[in-house]
């Protein structure tokens, strides 16, 4: 087996990951680009990207967002499909005997697996005869609660003998793993972001104006933009009970959800005045670039994408206590920007005091976007990926995928 000490031109690199939109999906896709232009030979394995409208059904009238095969396949990697379900269920062996066949046939030097599913059905199948890196992207144990969560937590405690490095996305990920009782060999590597495509606006109007849904909205319109999978993670059923509160304060303000799911039509019930679902964007760059502030109410993270990319652009963002936000945001905003889950009340409160301040504002969106182009570079994920990619591979037969006890 080659190993590779100054990069990854010569190996090959599978990539498994479920879900293929989202967060998760940009992530791997970001890898694999920078892969590719690596020089190494990089396959994905994944299922058929499932653009679901609002009953949970194609729709062909919300315009699809990238999905991890179509990106893979621009970036040049090999795109194979795995039939696995977001959750675990009676499906589960056939999944694991799929992604055991697709190992075998790719003969991968190291298996890079994304997110629960993957996580536990290629470990399954491989349990560490491959150099096995595992990223859960958030744990699976945050999701869920009572008996299931512990499951969850007793799999990733034994699981963890057959991965050879657990990469999270945050400190604070894996500060949550030790706490769970995962013994593994940790590395953290902190999201990132495409600094040259996520900028700030030369003209923040005329992004408004550009947007359909903003036709009735002037360039003053106080705007807060959520962008996210309309889920029960994301919390928007939250920002909903906070915004009345924000209304009442600033009558013209305006919140827009972007972005689609299975919660779509419950929180279009839900919704008060002055709040517009717009649904699934192509592009979310314009509503970023638009907004006076960004807002993600999540349940739980590993570090979660969206508020990077809007400090990316040079906007304030306003997120719950999940792990990663604390680490995303400049620690003069930490206080002020980051609450509770769950907390409607102290939603509200944040998005008001900044809406309030236009000279806040302004200071919290330039610290935005001083934290991200320092911190949250893409290029320089890619680069620390690929250092435990070398550490992994540089380990002596006998000491990769450590056997714990059980």
């Amino acid at each position: 087996m080659p190993q590779q000490q100054d990069g990854l031109a010569g190996l090959t690199v599978l990539h498994m990951a479920q879900p293929v939109e989202g967060g998760v999906a940009r992530v791997v896709a970001d890898l694999v680009r920078a892969q590719v232009r690596a020089g190494a030979r990089v396959v994905v394995g994944c299922p058929e990207p499932g653009a679901r409208g609002r009953s949970g059904a194609r729709d062909p009238a919300v315009p699809a967002p990238d999905t991890l095969p179509a990106a893979a396949a621009r970036a040049g990697a090999q795109v194979i499909r795995w039939p696995a379900g977001r959750a675990p269920g009676p499906a589960l062996p056939r999944e694991v005997a799929a992604a055991a066949r697709m190992v075998r046939a790719v003969r991968p030097d190291l298996l890079h697996l994304h997110s629960a599913k993957a996580g536990l059905a290629a470990r399954l199948a491989v349990r560490g005869r491959v150099p096995t890196v595992f990223q859960p992207h958030a744990w699976s144990f945050d999701a869920v609660g009572g008996a299931t969560a512990a499951a969850a937590r007793n799999w990733e405690r034994y699981a963890a003998r057959w991965a050879d490095r657990v990469l999270c996305v945050s400190e604070a990920e894996c500060r949550a793993g030790r706490q769970a009782g995962v013994r593994a060999r940790w590395s953290v590597v902190r999201n990132g972001v495409d600094l040259a495509r996520f900028t700030p606006a030369p003209d923040r109007d005329a992004v408004r104006v550009a947007l359909p849904a903003l036709s009735d909205a002037g360039p003053r319109t106080p705007l807060v933009v959520c962008v996210g999978r309309l889920c029960p993670q994301k919390g928007q059923d939250v920002l909903l009970r906070a915004w009345p509160a924000v209304s009442a304060a600033l009558p013209q303000a305006r919140l827009v959800l972007v972005g689609d799911g299975p919660d779509h039509r419950r929180l279009l019930l839900d919704a008060p005045p002055g709040v517009l679902l717009a649904g699934a964007a192509r592009d979310t760059l314009p509503w970023y670039r638009a907004a006076d502030v960004v807002v993600l109410p999540s349940r739980w993270e590993g570090m979660a994408l969206a508020p990077l990319e809007a400090m990316a652009c040079g906007r304030p963002v306003v997120t719950t206590d999940v792990s990663g936000a604390r680490e995303a945001l400049h620690p003069d905003d930490a206080a002020g920007c980051v609450v509770p889950v769950g907390d409607a009340a102290a939603l509200s409160a944040a998005l008001l005091r900044l809406l309030d301040d236009r000279p806040l504002r302004t200071a919290a969106s330039l610290r935005a976007l001083a934290r991200a182009r320092d911190r949250h570079d893409v290029a320089r994920a890619a680069a620390e990926t690929t250092a435990v990619y070398c550490d992994v591979l540089a380990l002596p037969r006998s000491a990769r995928a450590r056997r714990l006890p059980r």
